[in-house]
């Protein structure tokens, strides 16, 4: 395939080896499927981050692993590429390690690798199990930093957390279901993707204490591991509505929001409160329908870079900073979307 970038910078992006990547260019065969699918990727991120690979300065490659919806990381990717050029003093690049769901293993066998070949850092969304951990403290002790994005992993070795203040952000969301049910009878469904992120089991935490405060009377009814996507989301929903005629509200703690609605559609039921969390394309296009009350929302490019300025600091690029403070939590309605909503 034709490219304008030399082998070296490809295995780089890749993490390969030069001769792996010469082999796929050069169709010689010898090398599995998913290794070609790297290299691709790598030709792909390289061509969207052509301006970083053009700039002289201090290197640095950040490796981005992440669990979670295509959708989350599409924004995520999106908001990293848009931020890479205004990174100074030094030259950050970015290899992407994404998947939506699966057992821990496959991200520890992604972390394990990416501290055996080398990183300036990781950027991490996964779930709060033991062997993550072990694998962050792995990755410290090869000297390569981790930062968590969106969603912490408090006991392990990462170097620090940036995202939104999740039981404060459930806290919102259960005084905004409030207001809009009013003095109207109704249980409340909250959807969480896992019982495994520690931000989804905040938010929930945050939620249940400020409705038992404010509303005790409502019901709460938990679904989770619906992973956050509609193709499992929708039968976990309607199997609780079945079981419960009284719930009028959702808190979507976990995502899977079409499938939600799709579910009291089908069975002719009124959602009267639906309180989503992030501005990813599915939960906009719902916002700007109305089919959404709320989206609690966080500028995802700020978060990425505060990420980055933290590995940088962690290898002296830049003067140290105080403690990393939560992300401001935003209320979006459909009156007040911000411009670069995704579209």
């Amino acid at each position: 395939m034709g490219h304008p970038f030399p082998i070296r910078e490809i295995a780089r992006q890749a993490g390969l080896s030069e001769a792996t990547v010469d082999r796929v260019l050069n169709g010689r065969g010898g090398v599995r499927e998913s290794t070609a699918r790297e290299v691709h990727q790598a030709i792909a991120d390289l061509d969207r981050q052509r301006t970083q690979v053009r700039l002289v300065g201090r290197t640095f490659m950040v490796d981005i692993v992440m669990q979670a919806p295509e959708r989350f990381t599409t924004a995520i990717r999106a908001a990293l590429e848009a931020e890479l050029p205004a990174l100074h003093p030094a030259v950050l690049r970015s290899r992407f390690h994404f998947r939506e769901t699966g057992p821990a293993g496959g991200l520890v066998r992604i972390l394990d690798r990416i501290a055996r070949r080398g990183s300036q850092g990781v950027i991490l969304k996964a779930p709060d199990v033991p062997e993550v951990t072990a694998a962050v403290a792995r990755l410290a002790a090869a000297g390569i930093p981790v930062v968590t994005l969106v969603t912490d992993l408090p006991a392990s070795a990462r170097l620090a957390y940036v995202g939104i203040d999740d039981r404060a952000a459930g806290a919102t969301a259960a005084y905004l279901t409030g207001q809009w049910l009013g003095d109207r009878p109704g249980n409340v469904l909250t959807s969480l993707s896992s019982g495994f992120f520690r931000n989804e089991e905040e938010r929930e935490m945050g939620f249940r204490g400020a409705m038992r405060a404010r509303h005790p009377e409502r019901r709460l009814v938990e679904i989770a591991e619906g992973q956050g996507l509609d193709a499992t989301q929708y039968d976990l929903v309607r199997a609780a509505l079945e079981r419960d005629p009284g719930i009028r509200a959702v808190y979507s703690i976990g995502g899977g929001n079409i499938a939600t609605l799709r579910a009291f559609e089908d069975l002719g039921r009124e959602c009267a409160a639906f309180v989503a969390h992030d501005l990813d394309h599915d939960n906009t296009r719902l916002l700007r329908e109305h089919r959404l009350s709320a989206v609690l929302h966080h500028d995802l490019r700020q978060d990425v870079r505060e990420a980055c300025h933290t590995v940088m600091r962690a290898h002296g690029a830049l003067p140290p900073a105080g403690p990393t403070l939560p992300s401001a939590i935003q209320v979006v309605t459909p009156y007040n979307m911000p411009p670069q909503a995704a579209v």
